[in-house]
C-alpha cells in the first residue's frame, strides 16, 4: 500500500520519525530551499502535515494545501494554528494535552520557590566567598499560606492548584467561565492580581489573551506581590512587566516564556528578583517523549478511522 503524504513543519525525534515511516513519506518543509515553488508544485499532495505549537500552520501553507485533511501539533499551545478557520474546512486539528500538565506545573512551583527564597542571589552569595566575607544572607519571603492567584483554570491551570495544595495556599482564579472547583472565582484579571500574593498566567495565547496581564493587572498585584508566566509571551504586555519590576510595583517575577523568544528584554536579565527559563517548562525527556508519542497517535489514528485522539477544541464536532 502506497505511504500517505505527510509535511513536516520544524522538528521531530528519531522516535517519532521511526514510529511514522511505515505508513507516512515525509517530507520536511525547511529543508526547501524555495519554499514557495515547493508548495505551489506539491502543496495538493499533503493530506497531513505535522507541526509545532511555535511554527502552527504558517498562512502560505495553509493555503497551498487544498486536501489537507488533518493537522497534529506537538504541543498544548495552538495559537499559531488558525483552527478555527481549519474547522470550516473539515480539517482535523490535534494537539498533546494532559501529557505536560505535572512538568508545566512543577516549572511554576520551581520558579515560585527560586524568586521567594532567592535561589539565583543566595547561590551567587555561597559561592563567591560573601558568607566568609560579609556573613549570612539576608531573609527571604516563604512559599506557605500565601494567596494565590491562578489566571487560566484549564487543566495545567488545575495541576498547579493541585501542587499549591501542599504549601497551604489558598486559590483564587479567573477563567473565561466560572467553574465547579472550590476555589475563590473573579470576574477579571484586575480582580484576580487584587486578591491575591501571587499571580501565575497560564491561559492560551492567541488574540483573546493578548496582553491580557497589563498595568493595570500589574498595579493591582502590588508591591509585594509575585508575577510568574508559564502561559505564553504574549499574555503579557512585557513593557510594562519591566517597568513594574524597575519602579518597584511588584516585588518579583519569574518567567519561562518570552515576547519575541528568544530574544529577552536585557533589563529582565539584570534583576536579582527575577529569575528567568528559556521556554523549559514541559522540557523533560519523559514529557517531550509522550507528547512525540501522541503527536503519532493522532496521526495513526487518522489513518486508521478519520479520527484524532485528541482533538483542540474547536474540531471536536468533526
Amino acid at each position: 500500500m502506497a505511504k500517505v503524504k505527510l509535511l513536516q513543519i520544524g522538528e521531530i525525534t528519531d522516535r517519532m520519525r521511526d514510529a511514522l515511516s511505515d505508513a507516512f513519506e515525509i517530507d520536511v518543509l525547511f529543508d526547501r530551499d524555495d519554499r514557495s515553488a515547493f508548495l505551489a508544485e506539491h502543496g495538493a499532495d499533503y493530506p497531513a502535515i505535522l507541526t509545532n505549537g511555535h511554527w502552527g500552520v504558517p498562512e502560505d501553507v495553509a493555503a497551498a494545501t487544498p486536501n489537507l485533511k488533518v493537522v497534529s501539533s506537538y504541543g498544548v499551545g495552538y495559537d499559531a494554528i488558525d483552527a478555527d478557520a481549519f474547522a470550516d474546512r473539515g480539517i482535523k486539528v490535534a494537539h498533546t494535552p494532559d501529557v505536560l500538565n505535572d512538568e508545566v506545573a512543577n516549572t511554576f512551583v520551581m520558579l515560585w520557590l527560586a524568586v521567594s527564597r532567592e535561589l539565583i542571589p543566595s547561590d551567587r552569595h555561597a559561592r563567591s566567598g560573601n558568607w566568609e566575607k560579609d556573613g549570612n544572607y539576608p531573609l527571604t519571603r516563604s512559599v506557605q499560606n500565601r494567596r494565590v492567584g491562578i489566571l487560566g483554570l484549564g487543566r495545567i491551570g488545575q495541576t498547579i492548584a493541585d501542587r499549591c495544595a501542599a504549601f497551604d495556599a489558598e486559590i483564587h482564579y479567573h477563567s473565561r467561565s466560572k467553574k465547579d472547583v472550590p476555589y475563590t472565582y473573579h470576574d477579571s484579571a484586575v480582580s484576580l492580581a487584587q486578591a491575591v500574593e501571587v499571580l501565575v498566567a497560564i491561559t492560551p495565547g492567541g488574540p483573546e489573551t493578548h496582553h491580557l496581564v497589563n498595568a493595570e493587572v500589574l498595579s493591582a498585584l502590588g508591591s509585594d506581590g509575585l508575577f510568574f508566566n508559564v502561559a505564553r509571551g504574549s499574555v503579557v504586555d512585557e513593557a510594562a512587566l519591566v517597568r513594574a519590576l524597575q519602579d518597584g510595583n511588584i516585588a518579583g517575577a519569574g518567567l519561562d516564556v518570552f515576547d519575541e523568544e528568544p530574544k529577552i528584554p536585557d533589563a529582565l536579565k539584570s534583576m536579582d528578583n527575577v529569575v528567568l527559563t528559556p521556554h523549559v517548562a514541559s522540557a523533560t525527556h519523559e514529557t517531550r517523549q509522550a507528547m512525540g508519542d501522541l503527536v503519532v497517535a493522532n496521526l495513526k489514528q487518522w489513518l486508521d478511522d478519520g479520527s484524532v485522539k485528541t482533538p483542540v477544541p474547536e474540531c471536536r464536532h468533526l
